[in-house]
């Protein structure tokens, strides 16, 4: 008697195995969580504005330039960078600080100025997009002086985002919003998007942080300490004052680079007359 349920054999070859995906480590997770969160921050910071409520707004674009400086260091330290997290760290910063600043700035007073604060705006964010893909270019060129990775060409985009808003800081300590609010603003936002693509050299702090003197951990975490303190008992006030200091040490910052430069190509110069001719 044969069985009910005989074997069935298939005709032709066998169906190739589907290959199983490969897992992601979670180190390299982490990075791009931590720009998501910066990219939800930014924003929530125009809904916010939008709201009427500038100084969460204010509050949110600080935690998100925070985050910023935090993931692209993790991804370093924890050896889990990644093309897809470059290019996404790229999109949410020309979200978080070219779209979002120009916004609240927007919706606090350019929008006096009619369409000539909506048009400061827009320059603004689309300086905000070419200097992101100008930095993006240049990391690959193979010229460049050794002393390079020190300075950015031009502000970089969060710094722009911090010293764009500095009128509203100013306000928010007190100033009354006048007449001459609107227009003060406009001027500055289109200077401060200019200085964005500009060759300016503007210090990058990258060398910080790698390596810390046994001695000086304990003053560093105070000082951090300390800091962070004071932004949030006087967050308009420090945030002020940094701005203007940033933006006082620009020509300090251009000096040296045009020193190292100078160096750089005078030594460059002696190797060449150094070795012989063919």
């Amino acid at each position: 008697m044969e069985p009910p349920f005989p074997p069935f054999e298939p005709e032709g070859p066998p169906r190739p195995r589907l290959p199983r995906l490969g897992r992601i480590p979670v180190r390299m997770l982490l990075p791009n969580l931590v720009t998501l969160l910066a990219l939800c921050s930014g924003l929530t910071a125009v809904r916010l504005a939008i709201e009427g409520r500038i100084e969460l707004a204010l509050a949110a674009i600080v935690f998100a330039a925070l985050l910023d400086g935090i993931d692209g260091r993790l991804a370093r330290a924890l050896k889990g960078t990644s093309r897809f997290g470059a290019e996404l760290d790229s999109l949410a910063d020309f979200v978080n600080f070219g779209c979002v600043p120009a916004l609240i700035l927007y919706f606090w007073g350019l929008k006096e100025a009619g369409s000539l604060g909506w048009i400061a705006a827009l320059i603004f964010a689309i300086c905000a997009a070419l200097r992101l893909a100008r930095f993006n270019v240049m990391l690959d060129d193979p010229n460049r002086p050794p002393f390079a990775g020190d300075f950015f060409t031009g502000i970089p985009a969060p710094a722009g985002a911090i010293t764009v808003l500095l009128p509203v800081y100013v306000e928010l300590l007190g100033l009354p919003h006048g007449t001459m609010s609107a227009p003060v603003a406009l001027l500055y936002c289109v200077a401060i998007a200019v200085l964005m693509i500009s060759n300016v050299p503007a210090w990058s702090g990258k060398t910080i942080g790698r390596r810390v003197r046994r001695d000086m951990v304990l003053p560093l975490f105070v000082l951090v300490a300390l800091f962070f303190a004071l932004l949030v008992s006087y967050p308009w006030a420090v945030l002020s004052v940094c701005s203007v200091l940033y933006l006082a040490l620009l020509p300090v910052w251009t000096l040296r680079y045009r020193r190292l430069m100078h160096a750089w190509k005078a030594a460059a110069l002696a190797k060449a007359e150094a070795e012989p001719t063919a």
